[in-house]
This record gives C-alpha cells, sequence and structure tokens, in this order.
C-alpha cells in the first residue's frame, strides 16, 4: 500500500483575549490614571483645585477608559 506523505503544519499559537486597539487603549489608560495620581500628589495646598477636583476627574476617567478597553470587541471584517 501506498502512503501520502502530507504534510500537515500544526501551529501552538493561541490568539489574543484582545485585539491591539484593546491593549492600546488599557496603556493609555494606566498612563491617565498615573498622571492624576501625580497631579494629586503636588506640593502646593492641600485644598487646590487642582488636588481636590481636577486629579480625581483624571483618575477616573483613566478608570472609564480601562473599562472601555476591556468590554469593547474587536470590528469584524470579513
Amino acid at each position: 500500500m501506498a502512503q501520502k506523505n502530507t504534510t500537515v503544519k500544526e501551529t501552538n499559537q493561541q490568539p489574543f483575549v484582545f485585539a491591539k486597539i484593546n491593549y492600546v487603549l488599557m496603556i493609555v489608560s494606566i498612563l491617565i490614571v498615573i498622571l492624576g495620581f501625580i497631579i494629586m500628589t503636588g506640593d502646593a495646598d492641600i485644598y487646590s483645585s487642582g488636588k481636590i477636583v481636577i486629579a480625581p476627574i483624571i483618575v477616573l476617567t483613566g478608570f472609564a477608559i480601562g473599562f472601555i478597553a476591556i468590554l469593547k470587541k474587536p470590528a469584524n471584517n470579513s
């Protein structure tokens, strides 16, 4: 009996859980949160508007972008 020699190319690569845009958004959100905490720890007055109003808004915006980055589904291009 003749056997066919066929090569089966097996790939053991696991696909990424998220698309590239998700990872980019996650990195941006982490940087925004870090920026908010840096603004919050400034050397100015404790009760400055930058520390008690603007910095928390920036931190919450960073967390919101992170939440969106996790939930965003990649677009189907087929």
